[in-house]
């Protein structure tokens, strides 16, 4: 399994794999026709609201990183679903802004390959029912 990252407006190159657009909104100016995108999980992407609150501004990265999170905890069905496309192969997550180390798509990616290192489902992302599981089991 292989998971880059890649500017939407970059060309598309037969090395990208699997090309999974994972932005809310659809990239401005990018024609839909030579965008060569295999998926568009707008579901995985940050709420419209996190997502102003945020404004790509470096020193809310950290408080950022702990919500987006939280949403994908809450949000576990598009998290499987990205992790079913990119499971196997070549993927290449898409987003359209300029700032690359500012982009969600290096979180969702960074939560896929500490998944692919055999952590497994609940490593990655706790749902509530796995996290009351766990507090269950006897030690």
């Amino acid at each position: 399994m292989k998971i880059a990252l890649k500017r939407a407006y970059e060309p598309p190159a037969d090395a990208d794999g699997k090309r999974i657009l994972v932005d809310r909104l659809w990239p401005r100016g990018l024609r839909r026709d030579g965008a060569r995108i295999d998926e568009w999980l707008k579901d995985i992407a940050p709420s419209t609201q996190l997502r102003e609150w945020f404004d790509h501004d470096p020193a809310r990265w950290a408080e950022f990183r702990r919500r987006y999170g939280a949403e994908l905890r809450a949000n576990a069905d598009a998290f499987g679903q990205l992790r079913a496309l990119t499971a196997h192969g070549t993927s290449t997550l898409l987003f359209a802004t300029r700032d690359a180390a500012l982009t969600h798509a290096r979180i969702l990616r960074e939560k896929l390959m500490r998944g692919a290192r055999g952590r497994g489902t609940r490593a990655v992302i706790p749902t509530p029912q796995t996290a009351r599981r766990k507090a269950a089991r006897p030690r």
